[in-house]
Formats: structure tokens, C-alpha cells, sequence
């Protein structure tokens, strides 16, 4: 649900993201079209126009641009309203001038989908609905009401009316498709860049979690002498004092205190893998290491492992890598979700790869989605069934997404099934026929005993204030 907020504030503001500057410079370069379209068509192309009303519509223009450079900041960030404005204030200045420059007869008409375009790709949808529609309300006015060109002889220049008609029904066409268009590429291009973002979000926090738990396994290792000192220290005084009750037990309460100590750092150390031998571990400890969070959810979690063809039966030792270890765990917990009472994990490996499949006995993922699994925000409506299973759950295909993403990027290649399909390997028996996620890794890519990959064993570094 975080990470859903996330998209959302992210959605919210990017409205707010263009600079005042990035319009200004293009206004002004529309600005210089204009003139010089005015000029060759006047001097060059002899056409009579109503040279003092479009420059006056050219320099309304101009002096919007300078309010807008004298009034505001280089720096500041249009809201969805200014943005909005500014957008349709373009617009109907173009509307003008084509209104006094014969309308749908004039050539330049095609720019009316320029701001359509700004809108569909920087607007919410209800402010790109509404410049498309006055885009079309307009196009449909200048194909009856405008200014005709004419000529120096006094002739209207004018196109026959069939093409006139070609040309407002391919405005209005043109204005919907491209609207869709960048309407669609500019959302799909918002919702990666929003799941990219919370993809590092959760890289850094799962880092953050591994260096903090190295700290504390690190101080772990320090503070257990000491402790033992402690503890033997406390236990002679004990025997020494049996004829002094009061002091005896004051020993008898260092020496509780410091077995309570060894236990909070026994545990806390749990979490610590920075220790130089920790920085790798079995595959299987790996596996565990992702499914504990959800061990105790109400589901059992069956763990399976062993070599396939041409492995060895000694199990491999993998990098301890956060993208491993958080992308499992994703796809740990959304079988553990949508499974109805177990979930297995089976690990194999051969002399080139490693892989994992996760299974569960739940409904398996939606026929309609499989090919989209692993795309971020993807929407569907939910059945009543999953409404009352789960009234709190929001699915949009973040959590695949951030599993999928770290996974690749330690080498993996996913892919998503489902146990019922006909096309799906045997498997052994009849309960897993939920959801299958299968991540395979190149051997080399995580194999921690593979060329590249060995890690250097030395002493821990002592923790020094």
C-alpha cells in the first residue's frame, strides 16, 4: 500500500514538474514562426492579409511571454491549473490567427495538434479532454467562419470543399489518435519510471538492512567475550559469597543481566551478514533467509532442494546479494498470499545453472494477466470472492515488478505460469497447481565459488570507537 501511495504522489506531481522557462522558450519560437509566416506570405507570396489584427494576435502572445518572464522566476514549476492555461491560451492564440489567415484553407492548420500533444503528454486526463475538445470545437468553426487569403489581384485563395472536409475530418481524427497516443506512451513512460523509482527505494532499504545488520552482528561477535567474563566473574563471586546473601545476589543479577545481554545480542545478531564468511551462504540458507518474514503467517512453507542432471550433490554457496534476497522474498510473500495453505519452494542446480521454483496451492495467477506479470500498475477488477478474502488489498503489480527487476539485474530470467495450464512440466503431485514462478540464474552470475565471484575470507574487523 506504500508503495501504491508512492505511485500515486508521483502521479499527482508530475503535473508540477514543467518549468514556466520550457514553455516560454517554445512560445517564443512559435512566436518567430508566426512573424515570419506573416512576412513571406505577404511580401514574397503577395497575399493580402489583415496585417494589423495578426500582429496583434501575434503580440498578445509576446506579451504573455513577458509578464511571464518579468512576473515569475526562471525556476519556477507550473501547477496542473497553470499548465492547463498556458496550454489553452496557446491554443486559442493559434485560432486566432488562423481564423484571420483563412482557416482551414490555410496550410499551418495542422498546429492545432501541438498543443494537443503538450496536454495528452504532461495533463491529467480531465485537462487533456478538455484541450482536445475545444481543439475540435475550434476546427469545426474555421472550416465555416474565417477571414479568406486572397491575392494582390483580389482573388480568394481557396481549396475545393471536398478538401476542406478531408482536412477538418482528418484534424479531428489526428487530434483523437494523438492524443491517445501520447496520452498512452507518456503514462507507460510514468509508470516505469515510478516503479524504477520504488525499485531503488527498496534496494536501498534492503541494503540499508544488511549493513545495519553487519553492524550489529559485528558488535555481537565483540561484546561476547567480554560477556563471558562477565558471566564467569559473577559466578565466582557467587560461590564466594554464600556467607553474605545480600552480596550473592547481587552477583547472582550480573550474572542474569549479562545472559540477558548475550541473548538480545543473539538475536539482533540474527539479521547480521557482513561478517566476511556470511557474505556468502547455502542456497538453501539463502532461501530461508528471504521466506522468514512469512513464516508465520498462517501458511506452511515447504522447502525442497536438490542437484538436477550432471550436479553435484554438494550444495552451491551463493552471494548474499540484497536484490536476491529482497526479489525472493516478493515472490515468496505473494504466493503466501494467494495461497490457500501451502507454498513450496524447490531449488536445483546443475553445473551451468541454478534455479528456484515457487508454488502454491492458491487459484494461480488470472489467465487474461500471465502475459503482463511482472509489468508495474497493473490494474484488474477483483471478484467478490477476493473482495471478502481480502478487503485491504490493493494489487498492482508493483511487488512483481521490484521482484522481477532486482532479480534480473543479478542475472536471473523469470517466468510466470501457472499449474494448471497443459503445457506445464509434471509436477509431483496434484496441490501445486496455484501460481509457478520459476528464476533461473546463469551459475556463474551467483555461484560465490565461481571465477569473479570468490569472496576474500579474512579476520572481522574489530568495531573501534
Amino acid at each position: 500500500m506504500q508503495q501504491s501511495g508512492l505511485h500515486l504522489r508521483l502521479g499527482q506531481q508530475r503535473g508540477n514538474w514543467i518549468r514556466l522557462r520550457t514553455l516560454i522558450l517554445l512560445r517564443w519560437v512559435a512566436i518567430v514562426g508566426q512573424v515570419t509566416a506573416i512576412t513571406v506570405a505577404e511580401r514574397t507570396y503577395h497575399l493580402t492579409l489583415d496585417v494589423g489584427l495578426c500582429f496583434v494576435a501575434v503580440g498578445i502572445a509576446v506579451i504573455g511571454n513577458l509578464i511571464a518572464m518579468f512576473v515569475y522566476p526562471e525556476n519556477k514549476r507550473l501547477t496542473e491549473a497553470e499548465n492547463f492555461l498556458m496550454v489553452l491560451f496557446d491554443l486559442l492564440q493559434l485560432s486566432a490567427l488562423l481564423f484571420l489567415t483563412g482557416g482551414l484553407h490555410n496550410p499551418f492548420c495542422v498546429l492545432l495538434l501541438a498543443p494537443v500533444t503538450i496536454a495528452a503528454s504532461v495533463l491529467s486526463l480531465r485537462s487533456t479532454m478538455m484541450v482536445g475538445g475545444t481543439a475540435i470545437v475550434i476546427v469545426t468553426l474555421l472550416a465555416e467562419f474565417h477571414l479568406p487569403l486572397r491575392n494582390e489581384a483580389g482573388v480568394i485563395l481557396r481549396v475545393p470543399e471536398i478538401f476542406v472536409f478531408g482536412t477538418w475530418l482528418s484534424l479531428i481524427i489526428a487530434t483523437i489518435f494523438m492524443g491517445l497516443y501520447s496520452r498512452r506512451v507518456s503514462s507507460e513512460m510514468n509508470s516505469m519510471a515510478d516503479a524504477l523509482t520504488a525499485t531503488q527505494m527498496a534496494l536501498a532499504r534492503e541494503q540499508k538492512l544488511t549493513d545495519l545488520g553487519g553492524v550489529v552482528a559485528a558488535a555481537a561477535h565483540e561484546l561476547g567475550t567480554p560477556l563471558a567474563t562477565i558471566k564467569l566473574a559473577s559466578a565466582e563471586l557467587m560461590e564466594e559469597l554464600e556467607d553474605r546473601p545480600e552480596l550473592q545476589e547481587d552477583a547472582a543479577l550480573i550474572r542474569e543481566q549479562a545472559d540477558r545481554c548475550r541473548d538480545i545480542l543473539r538475536d539482533m545478531g540474527r539479521a547480521g551478514k557482513d561478517d566476511l564468511h556470511l557474505r556468502q551462504a547455502p542456497l538453501s540458507a539463502v532461501l530461508e533467509e528471504a521466506a522468514e518474514p512469512h513464516m508465520h503467517r498462517g501458511k506452511i512453507i515447504h522447502f525442497e532442494d536438490g542437484p538436477g542432471e550432471g550436479g553435484s550433490l554438494q550444495q552451491p554457496s551463493i552471494l548474499r546479494m540484497p536484490e536476491v534476497i529482497h526479489g525472493m522474498r516478493n515472490l515468496i510473500q505473494n504466493a503466501v498470499d494467494f495461497a490457500r495453505g501451502n507454498v513450496w519452494v524447490e531449488s536445483l542446480w546443475t553445473e551451468d545453472s541454478i534455479s528456484v521454483r515457487i508454488l502454491d496451492d492458491g487459484e494461480g495467477f488470472p489467465a487474461h494477466l500471465i502475459g503482463r506479470i511482472g509489468d508495474p500498475f497493473v490494474r484488474r477488477r477483483k471478484t467478490e470472492t477476493e473482495v471478502a478474502a481480502r478487503p485491504e488489498y490493493e494489487g498492482m503489480g508493483l511487488g512483481l515488478f521490484i521482484a522481477k527487476t532486482l532479480l534480473e539485474r543479478s542475472g536471473a530470467e523469470l517466468s510466470f505460469a501457472n499449474g494448471s495450464d497443459p503445457f506445464t512440466a509434471d509436477l509431483p503431485d496434484t496441490e501445486r497447481r496455484g501460481a509457478i514462478v520459476e528464476v533461473v540464474w546463469p551459475r556463474a552470475k551467483i555461484d560465490a565459488q565461481a571465477k569473479g565471484n570468490t569472496v576474500p575470507l579474512g579476520q572481522n574487523r574489530p568495531i573501534r570507537a
